[in-house]
């Protein structure tokens, strides 16, 4: 009988896929440190008092903002005239505090739409302010 003779295979990786994970990897780690969050626009906005006289906030303009509409002192305005129905408001005064102008929003208004409004403020010579929520003391008899 004949002995078998053993012969022993080099068991090697594809050569064509180590060209794609270096690759991916390299995809990866730059994708991973590359990401940075999003500043958004720089805007001073004022500081708020925690005393206000009511006649200031008459004075005030106030902005509401929905999903697709913007309001001056609660008057639907387009937005191409936005900016000129500001400007028109703000005429004569001087002082950046008479030029506050209020902006309310609703939780459903987009970014950009924000942003555009915000903008527009800034262009027309406003100060924008934001209210974020109203304080509200109620009392319960007894």
């Amino acid at each position: 009988m004949r002995k078998r003779k053993r012969t022993a295979l080099l068991v090697e990786p594809p050569s064509s896929a180590t060209g794609d994970i270096a690759f991916n990897l390299i995809v990866f780690f730059l994708v991973c440190a590359s990401v940075q969050p999003d500043s958004g626009v720089k805007q001073s906005i004022p500081s708020s008092e925690t005393v206000e006289k009511e006649s200031e906030e008459a004075k005030n303009i106030e902005v509401s903002l929905t999903r697709n509409t913007v309001a001056i002192n609660g008057i639907p305005v387009a937005q191409k005239d936005f900016v000129l129905q500001l400007q028109r408001k703000l005429e004569g005064k001087t002082n950046p505090e008479d030029r506050v102008v209020v902006v309310k929003s609703k939780p459903d208004t987009p970014y950009f739409h924000w942003i555009a409004v915000t903008s527009a403020i800034e262009q027309a010579g406003g100060v924008v302010t934001l209210q974020m929520e109203e304080e509200r003391t109620i009392q319960v008899p007894n």
